[in-house]
């Protein structure tokens, strides 16, 4: 029985970790929404590069590619009582974006399920 505990914990344990550094996802159809009901509680970032972000994003997104967050973080200090929702092409750079902001005490962080690519795959709106 004791034994089963103990693996029972460890089992858990290890899961939390594993899954400590993801973000929460926001699914497409739900960011929609928000974006046309004209969210105020709601920061969408693009840490895509200069380029990409020019080439189509998200509407209402603001652009700071994710090496430029430590030193342009002051540039959504005031996002941080509001959801971040953080996406890139894939995924990649939108939860190293979230780490950094996660390092500088911001908490209320989602990630774009299915990120750039999904959206264009599903024709949602781009502003280019």
């Amino acid at each position: 029985m004791a034994a089963r505990l103990i693996l029972a914990a460890a089992a858990l344990t290890f899961a939390a970790v594993s899954h400590a550094g993801e973000t929460p996802k926001i699914d497409q159809a739900s960011l929609l929404k928000r974006i046309e009901s004209k969210d105020s509680s709601l920061v969408i970032l693009d840490v895509r590069s200069p380029e990409e972000f020019k080439a189509g994003h998200v509407p209402g997104a603001i652009n700071i590619p994710y090496t430029h967050l430590p030193s342009r973080i002051s540039e959504v200090a005031d996002a941080a009582d509001k959801d971040i929702v953080v996406y890139c092409a894939i995924g990649v750079r939108a939860e190293l974006g979230a780490e950094r902001l996660r390092e500088n005490g911001f908490t209320k962080l989602l990630h774009l399920d299915g990120d750039m690519k999904a959206w264009e795959e599903k024709k949602r709106p781009l502003v280019k």
